[in-house]
């Protein structure tokens, strides 16, 4: 690919998920025209009900929005910066979800598609490519996420000579708020954390003791599973987002320290009675009129998901909006396949972001959208975009996506799997922080919670001094 494009020449961005929204925003802002496919409604997926663009399909939580303390927080925070679409649509759609970032799915997809069909450089086609895209298109971005349609799939694993690999992702059921009997359950958020238009009791609690838990898992064992297709058998669950039957499968004390953990909560109807395990759902629509169970993701069958979710305590009447699914889920080799502005080895026009490229989370799917966009519209500019610094979130999950913590690329990494944002993909301190501001010895914890602040204060510095020396196409807004 060699020469200069010129800027009449839009860049193709197929799927408009997260990922594909954000990058065509990207691209759009710096000021290079843009044409989004999206099958949806003309074909729809198993998980999908609406054509709203960036439909969130699973939970409605972009997770911790804490900027300090926790890798995904920080993430949020430079998407911020960089003018995400993605972010400022969740902001302004925000329900109480404690410490967490949670969003209205509704107003969060419709404010999304307004901004896409608003902007003037962004035409949006409605109709599945599931092929390969045409030759004429020069610079594409393919974000068509986990679902991905196995004809467009099967074309891509042709041209790289490569199998995909595949998960199943599980969806949790939502429950009608003026179901859940609250003179058993209650509001309150863990350890009564404030977060993002939350006031510290934005989760609703819903208690068991031994015995319950103890014929909750039982019946978690005994009831009935969706069955897989035969090319579904093989197919590995990510760690991140097991199916709660999968993991009462690995132990019956695992869900008790896990999503239904009973720490940092106490049962204002029995106050010195300590819970044994407790079920907690969070908002999940503007209203307060719908509420997620948390961690409940599933492939019970739905018969067994009322008759089992119905015997947790407050849960008898429960009537549910949306039950539990299973889908399967798809994403490429990319260490392998990718270069490192996320382009296909094998054919450098087809640019790839999302889930497809082996990223977890809504926000992580969003951000590598975000910096496709960018190298994309940089393409189209003939302009060259350095990567983001290792030590921004940004910057360390692409690493992780492209290989750059892998040492010989050649041999392939057996191993690669989705990965949500964390501090492990980070480099490390030079000189990591020892003492406090009064100058006495950080001990215990505090040298834990220190790393981590300091490890975001730099990823911040870093990332404004990117943007400095690397981004004048940013501010074309």
């Amino acid at each position: 690919m060699t020469g200069t494009r010129s800027l009449s020449q839009p860049v193709h961005i197929i799927g408009a998920g997260l990922a594909g929204s954000e990058a065509a925003w990207q691209v759009a802002r710096s000021g290079v025209g843009v044409v989004l496919h999206e099958m949806r409604p003309g074909r729809m997926t198993e998980a999908h009900r609406t054509d709203g663009l960036a439909e969130l399909v699973c939970s409605n939580s972009f997770r911790s929005d804490d900027a300090a303390n926790n890798a995904v927080g920080l993430l949020h925070a430079e998407m911020r910066r960089l003018g995400s679409l993605i972010m400022r649509a969740a902001d302004a759609n925000q329900v109480p979800a404690g410490g967490a970032l949670a969003v209205d799915r509704d107003g969060f997809s419709s404010a999304v598609t307004a901004a896409l069909q608003g902007h003037p450089l962004i035409e949006i086609e409605r109709g599945e490519i599931d092929c390969l895209p045409p030759a004429d298109w020069h610079n594409v971005i393919i974000a068509t996420g986990p679902l991905t349609s196995a004809t467009l799939a099967d074309s891509i694993r042709a041209l790289t000579d490569e199998n995909a690999l595949a998960f199943f992702d599980a969806i949790a059921p939502i429950v009608h708020r003026d179901s859940i009997d609250m003179s058993r359950a209650w509001f309150q958020s863990r350890y009564d954390k404030m977060g993002p238009g939350g006031n510290g009791a934005d989760y609703i609690n819903c208690p068991l003791n031994k015995d319950q838990y103890d014929v909750f898992v039982d019946a978690l064992l005994a009831g009935e599973k969706t069955d897989f297709k035969d090319w579904e058998i093989n197919t590995p669950y990510f760690d991140g987002c097991l199916p709660i039957e999968v993991m009462a499968e690995r132990g019956r004390e695992t869900l008790r320290h896990g999503p239904m953990k009973p720490v940092g909560l106490t049962n204002p109807h029995y106050p010195a009675v300590k819970a044994y395990a407790i079920v907690q759902l969070r908002q999940d629509n503007k209203l307060g009129t719908l509420y997620n169970m948390v961690g409940f993701q599933t492939k019970l069958k739905h018969g067994a998901q009322q008759r089992i979710f119905r015997t947790i305590p407050g849960l008898e009447k429960a009537e549910f909006a949306r039950l539990g699914g299973l889908h399967r889920n798809t994403f490429l080799n990319s260490p392998k396949l990718l270069d490192a502005q996320l382009r296909l080895r094998a054919e450098p026009r087809l640019r790839f972001a999302g889930q497809m490229t082996g990223c977890e989370g809504y926000v992580e799917s969003a951000s590598i959208g975000l910096i496709a966009g960018l190298y994309a519209a940089a393409e189209a500019r003939s302009m060259r975009l350095p990567p983001p610094p290792p030590t921004t979130a940004l910057g360390s999950l692409l690493g992780h996506i492209t290989g750059g913590h892998i040492e010989t690329i050649d041999a392939g990494p057996p191993s690669f799997q989705p990965m949500n944002i964390n501090f492990g993909l980070f480099p490390p301190l030079l000189s990591p922080p020892t003492k406090k501001p009064d100058g006495t010895r950080l001990r215990g914890n505090e040298k834990t919670v220190a790393r981590k602040q300091a490890i975001s204060a730099r990823a911040l510095s870093d990332l404004e001094r990117w943007m400095a020396d690397s981004l004048p196409i940013a501010a074309a807004a």
